[in-house]
């Protein structure tokens, strides 16, 4: 929150309050100005409006690819799971019974006071869980799918929603409902099994700085903060502009653990029965919150370009309504050019004042917002501006040559994006030496987070305490740095 920090006071800024003034209400207010999301009348779920959901559309379309060219197929399975699926796994259900939804019945009817509600008659004989995940149920196809060394691996990945019955919503961040994918490997041995979850982890971590331009650190969960039921869970842990740590992925070893419940055996080459031994892995809408918390500012978001919903906002300024027909025809060929150099944009064809279209751009942070008008034409010329970097990234470019230089500068604002939050996070962690310091650091509202040798906390009381007094986590085990652990605040 470098910016934040040089907010003038009483400076002019599209979104109040501003990130240093109230952090989560900002975020809130970033959402609404851009459109992308809104409550709904249902409590803990939340629409996501066109805007909102064009980037998840483009989440689906380049992780998607990243996670075909794994050899991964998609697959649909059910909303609905058998309690008795999930009560095989007890590890499993005790990680996840309070977040729990249950169908208990198949039909409403009227009661004898006129009031809607379930038939009593219409109990199903077992209850039925809205996924939370989707392990114990694509284990049972994986049971029925997997009879030979021939069979394997097995790699599947939905793209769905699940339920977690939350408390305290937030949009993306924390809701009942979310969208996400969840893939789900099997394999022969667990040497495979523990280097797909880390192959997995490593294509999320290049397709959020690739795409999202977010850095974050990679690493190990620690038992305490390991998926239920998994031997190891993978991670890689960003720092927001407030200095909190977001999950934004996870890949699990789930080793035999679901195995053994769903019964998933092969006969292998040696004619012996064996377990397989398997992982899941997964990204969720939550990493849409991130991106507002990573890349947002004072006035509204910025769009990392390959996220963008599109990447150019055409802005026609119109003074004379003689020259309407001429500057609309221009935008037009803008657009096809544009498009045709493999970039996306949108024309504002609203009747707004010039300059409402301009700060409608900025505040939902489309990445290059292009002008045209009269005197554009005369000169055969078009300005562009960054989002990233406001009036000082305004260029002049010949109508012809735009299209190029469009490109190349929104190539630029990816790399400049990804290496001041890189540089942002780096800043965030800061090396310790004791829990005294560790208590220190946090008690003094130090923005972000601390790195310290494992051994000084693992098992400790001291720990324990400091952890519930400032509501701090384990966030990961450094891949880098295995015997030290990253300790914050988290979403």
């Amino acid at each position: 929150m470098a910016d934040a920090a040089k907010t003038v006071k009483n400076a002019k800024t599209a979104i109040t309050p501003t990130r240093a003034e109230n952090f989560p209400e900002w975020y809130q207010q970033v959402i609404k100005a851009t459109d992308m999301a809104e409550n709904s009348a249902v409590r803990g779920c939340y629409i996501i409006k066109p805007y909102g959901f064009a980037i998840w559309e483009n989440v689906q379309k380049h992780l998607g690819q990243m996670i075909k060219d794994e050899d991964v197929q998609n697959a649909y399975f059910p909303l609905l799971i058998p309690l008795s699926y999930i009560a095989k796994e007890a590890k499993h259900i005790d990680g996840f019974a309070k977040e729990c939804a249950v169908v208990t019945h198949h039909r409403l009817s009227v009661n004898d006071k006129g009031e809607l509600g379930p038939d009593k008659d219409s109990q199903l004989t077992e209850p039925m869980i809205i996924r939370p995940t989707s392990e114990t149920i694509i284990g049972e196809s994986m049971h029925n799918w997997v009879q030979s060394y021939r069979d394997l691996p097995l790699k599947l990945n939905q793209w769905c929603n699940v339920m977690r019955w939350e408390m305290r919503p937030r949009i993306f961040l924390r809701t009942a409902e979310f969208l996400w994918q969840e893939g789900h490997n099997a394999f022969a041995t667990a040497d495979e099994a523990d280097a797909d979850a880390r192959r997995m982890l490593e294509v999320y971590r290049t397709f959020l700085e690739d795409y999202m331009a977010i850095p974050g650190i990679v690493g190990v969960k620690t038992p305490d903060e390991r998926f239920p039921g998994a031997i190891e869970t993978y991670t890689v842990e960003a720092f927001m502009q407030d200095g909190k740590a977001l999950q934004a992925c996870t890949s699990h070893n789930l080793g035999q653990t679901f195995a053994k419940s769903a019964d998933i055996k092969f006969l292998d080459k040696d004619g012996t029965q064996k377990l397989a031994w398997t992982t899941s892995w997964g990204m969720s809408t939550r990493t849409i919150g991130g991106l507002i918390m990573m890349h947002g500012d004072d006035d509204g978001m910025i769009m990392p370009p390959r996220m963008a919903p599109y990447q150019v906002a055409i802005l026609p300024f119109i003074k004379d309504d003689a020259d309407t027909p001429a500057i609309m025809k221009a935008c037009d060929e803008m657009r096809a050019a544009l498009k045709s150099a493999g970039i996306t944009a949108q024309i504002d064809k609203t009747e707004a004042r010039s300059s409402d279209k301009m700060w409608a751009a900025i505040k939902k942070g489309v990445p290059v917002r292009l002008e045209i008008g009269a005197r554009e034409l005369a000169e055969g010329k078009v300005s562009f501006t960054r989002r990233d970097l406001g009036r000082d990234g305004k260029q002049v470019a010949d109508i012809a040559a735009a299209p190029d230089m469009v490109k190349a500068s929104l190539e630029q604002m990816h790399t400049d994006m990804l290496a001041g939050a890189r540089a942002r996070m780096d800043a965030q962690i800061h090396r310790i030496n004791s829990l005294a310091d560790l208590r220190a650091f946090f008690a003094a509202g130090t923005m972000g987070g601390v790195k310290i040798d494992y051994a000084l906390i693992k098992g400790s009381a001291e720990y324990e305490n400091i952890a519930k007094e400032f509501s701090l986590s384990t966030r990961c085990l450094p891949f880098d740095a295995p015997d030290q652990v990253i300790i914050a605040k988290s979403y």
